[in-house]
């Protein structure tokens, strides 16, 4: 038996249309990295991007359990001292639809 090594001018992609509504960040955001790795193919190769191409709509419209809504926090830095910014889920989702996931 050969181990096929992909080569990256012979990858085929293919485009998905993901719909966001109603779904789980967690389950979702690792379905999708699943996919962008390319890890569903079977010429997969770890050092060559064999993923496909993703769009996600409704990206504003995803749910979290439980109350990570509100005790979810996601960090930015600006890079210069004192720069840390911290805002919850729900803000996020209210001004960049898209960032959480």
């Amino acid at each position: 038996m050969k181990t096929v090594s992909a080569k990256s001018h012979e990858v085929k992609r293919d485009w998905l249309l993901v719909d966001a509504k109603d779904a789980t960040l967690g389950r979702l955001a690792s379905g999708i990295a699943h996919r962008l790795r390319g890890k569903h193919k079977t010429i997969y190769t770890p050092h060559v991007d064999t993923g496909d191409y993703i769009v996600v709509i409704n990206a504003e419209q995803i749910k979290v359990t439980g109350k990570k809504a509100e005790d979810k926090i996601y960090h930015r830095h600006t890079g210069f001292p004192g720069g840390l910014y911290s805002t919850n889920f729900t803000k996020l989702q209210a001004r960049f639809p898209g960032r959480a996931l």
